[in-house]
């Protein structure tokens, strides 16, 4: 690592947070349902073309549903067993197809394909036949790729500076080549770089500081310095008519396991995280697993939230639910269902913030035992200067979200919302002293210019 090519973030803030993962992974989690989750899916319509029934025995890799408006991209089973129930939400959506798993994994035998001998059409061709095409996600919007564009880049970050975030060394362990793999195929999907983000504050695994067929960009800084939204703009900034392609590090090894292995494999490295969890750990797993099974006998007392993701931008679950398509993070915390009088006038108790009006920055390494609560409610939406202090990029948020409110398109392209997803402006909703809901409102902006495109 050459100190002079880290790109270094001054911007952000890190949120220490009690309940970090013991740093090993812990065999193979015994888990009896899995799901796939349409509404995990940015844009796909509420109700896709179901290919399965309930009581259908299928193997991992074997399509589930495909969407009517793109009929090419298949959606597959994480996992073998019996298709148990297919669960809906309002207006008769389909929310999870859920799978009773056999004890012994079934994989679905796929061909043998030289990517290095075939076209990039071809290429495409077996990924979204089986499977591989719902992991690969496009910028502007976090959309699913278009099959009809060529992405000028493909980045993947290796590293996550969330509150509590995996450590992805763990994830790539043991599967490396797969990860290679991955890498020399994306390479084959890009008129451009595939470029990797790695952590300049860490000691990154060798399967990311020696990878092959790729650019290295090294980056130091509080969070968001690990959301890959943030290194893009720092490496090479999109645009409409300029897009790019992203994965997570397990995505890349689900990729690449389909070529080196022949099967559509999703297991995943699991962190189990929160200071209301007995023991926080790594566990192994598959895509999609039962939160509840995941946790079983490991939480503390009642009254808790459960998290698929991190506390900034995770989604709440109830513990029957299930893990999220692209989350390698369980997050398990107190309800903050309370009133607290006064709390703002008289701050008795120590919380993660920024604000100076707590004695925080006299305890630099000390790690909160927080709860939901947000100390407030929704507040006129004053000029702050909030949120520029933590986002380190050349964009004025608060100017861009009201741009939104006020649905003005050219305003909101001109400060910078290609650019964003609800990730990268969490830390912003954190710190807002308006306590606006910046995350739903960017998504909200992102839809009405994905109309307009």
């Amino acid at each position: 690592m050459d100190a002079d090519n880290i790109i270094r973030l001054r911007k952000g803030y890190n949120i220490l947070l009690d309940g970090e993962a013991a740093p090993k992974v812990e065999a193979t989690k015994e888990v009896k349902t899995y799901a796939l989750q349409p509404p995990n899916f940015p844009g796909m319509s509420p109700i896709p073309k179901l290919l399965v029934e309930e009581g259908q025995i299928v193997k991992a890799g074997d399509p589930l549903f495909f969407e009517k408006l793109h009929p090419d991209v298949q959606y597959v089973a994480p996992v073998s067993g019996e298709v148990i129930a297919t669960r809906r939400g309002p207006k008769r959506a389909i929310t999870e197809i859920v799978i009773l798993a056999d004890k012994q994994i079934q994989y679905r035998e796929l061909e043998a394909f030289d990517y290095n001998n075939r076209s990039r059409e071809d290429l495409v061709r077996f990924l979204l036949a089986n499977g591989g095409w719902p992991h690969i996600r496009q910028r502007p919007f976090n959309v699913l790729a278009s099959t009809d564009e060529v992405p000028a880049n493909i980045f993947i970050s290796t590293f996550d500076t969330a509150p509590l975030a995996p450590d992805l060394n763990h994830a790539v362990n043991g599967r490396e080549k797969a990860f290679q793999t991955g890498l020399d195929v994306l390479g084959k999907l890009t008129s451009g770089k595939v470029y990797l983000g790695l952590n300049a504050a860490g000691a990154p695994s060798k399967a990311f500081t020696e990878a092959k067929n790729v650019e290295l960009r090294w980056f130091k800084g509080k969070h968001p310095a690990g959301n890959v939204g943030v290194q893009i703009h720092h490496v090479e900034p999109i645009s409409p008519q300029r897009r790019v392609w992203t994965l997570g590090v397990q995505d890349v090894i689900t990729l690449g396991g389909m070529f080196s292995e022949r099967r559509y494999n999703a297991e995943r490295v699991v962190a189990l995280t929160g200071s209301e969890l007995n023991d926080p750990k790594y566990v192994r797993t598959y895509l999609g697993a039962n939160l509840g099974e995941l946790l079983g006998g490991n939480t503390k007392g009642e009254n808790l939230r459960v998290i698929s993701g991190d506390v900034l931008s995770g989604e709440k679950k109830d513990p029957a639910q299930f893990l999220n398509f692209y989350d390698d993070q369980i997050t398990v915390a107190q309800e903050g269902n309370y009133y607290e009088m006064f709390g703002w006038l008289l701050p008795l108790k120590l919380r993660p913030s920024v604000s100076r009006t707590f004695p925080n920055f006299l305890l630099p390494g000390f790690r909160f035992r927080a709860d939901t609560n947000t100390h407030g409610e929704k507040r006129a939406f004053v000029m702050t200067g909030q949120y520029e202090e933590v986002l380190p990029m050349d964009i004025f948020p608060q100017y861009l979200f009201k741009a939104i409110l006020a649905s003005d398109f050219e305003k909101m392209e001109g400060l910078g919302i290609y650019e964003l997803v609800e990730e990268d402006v969490a830390l912003c909703e954190f710190v807002c002293t308006s306590k606006q809901p910046l995350q739903e409102i960017l998504r909200q902006g992102l839809d009405m210019m994905q109309e307009q495109s």
